[in-house]
């Protein structure tokens, strides 16, 4: 079976052309991305054939779970799928390729600066903040982003404020005053996605407004870890920065792994910008 290894801020992914193919997807998943046994990443991105979309796609994270989003995942498709020359005759006339995602419809387009490709936009969606979209279980009264805004949860006997956005996925965004790199992640990250309070599990940011064009931040994936960057992470923070009035429409999200840009208008989609680049190929000869 061949397979591509690709990388958005330093979040990977390994890559299959999975039409016609018919496997144990989680299985798969969980071999391929080990990083001792397999080819290493956060997760394993299958490109379908559509009857809605250009393409179709799928991804399972690393521990077998299936996301229903992921930006930087759908980013280093696109960029897999036009470097491949799959989609140029909706590239050259609409400027733009569509994937099919278990949560919709997303459009997608590179950006060039002087003629020269520098990255890939993509669309994640309209936001959204009910409970049940999320999905949590609140406390009486939190309804919605309005209530459960500097929503409290107590965490190894740490109290974190927490503002819930789902891009299709769910997350879960606490804002520090302290530089990220102090915050004891690794020791809480898998608490909070567990908490009984979301029944599908979270994701969790963590996030520092530097100014109100810079944000910098850190990510627990759910079903991963700790990872270096998070595209649908990115515009949950995004969203909830400007639903608190810290930033503008336009913010650069530094992560570990690099910057994301993400743009939105108050109450439309939210755009994500950032690399996408192939970084090697290979032949899985796993079960």
């Amino acid at each position: 079976m061949n397979f591509t290894k690709l990388q958005g801020a330093g979040n990977d992914f390994v890559l299959i052309e999975a039409g016609g193919i018919d496997r144990d997807w989680s299985r798969l998943a969980i071999a391929m991305c080990d990083r001792h046994f397999g080819v290493g990443a956060d997760g394993l991105l299958l490109l379908l054939p559509s009857n809605n979309a250009d393409v179709g796609m799928r991804i399972f994270n690393s521990d077998g779970s299936e996301a229903e989003a992921c930006g930087n995942g759908m980013r280093c498709l696109v960029r897999y799928v036009l470097d491949n020359k799959m989609v140029l005759k909706n590239l050259d006339t609409a400027g733009e390729i569509s994937l099919e995602t278990i949560v919709g419809i997303r459009r997608a387009r590179l950006r060039k600066s002087t003629g020269k490709s520098t990255g890939v936009q993509i669309s994640m969606g309209v936001p959204k903040f009910e409970a049940e979209d999320i999905p949590v279980v609140p406390g009486p009264g939190a309804t919605n982003i309005k209530a459960m805004l500097s929503y409290p949860l107590t965490v190894a006997g740490k109290e974190l404020l927490l503002y819930f956005v789902s891009m299709g996925n769910p997350h879960a965004v606490h804002f520090l005053q302290q530089p990220i790199s102090d915050f004891p992640l690794s020791q809480i990250g898998s608490e909070v996605e567990q908490n009984k309070m979301f029944p599908n599990r979270i994701n969790f940011e963590v996030a520092r407004v530097i100014n109100r064009q810079q944000i910098e931040a850190r990510v627990w994936e759910r079903g991963v870890g700790e990872t270096l960057a998070c595209g649908s992470g990115t515009c949950a923070i995004a969203v909830a920065a400007q639903l608190l009035g810290f930033i503008s429409s336009q913010v650069d999200i530094k992560l570990p792994g690099g910057i994301l840009e993400v743009e939105w208008d108050g109450e439309g989609e939210v755009f994500l910008s950032g690399p996408a680049e192939i970084v090697f190929v290979g032949e899985w000869l796993g079960k």
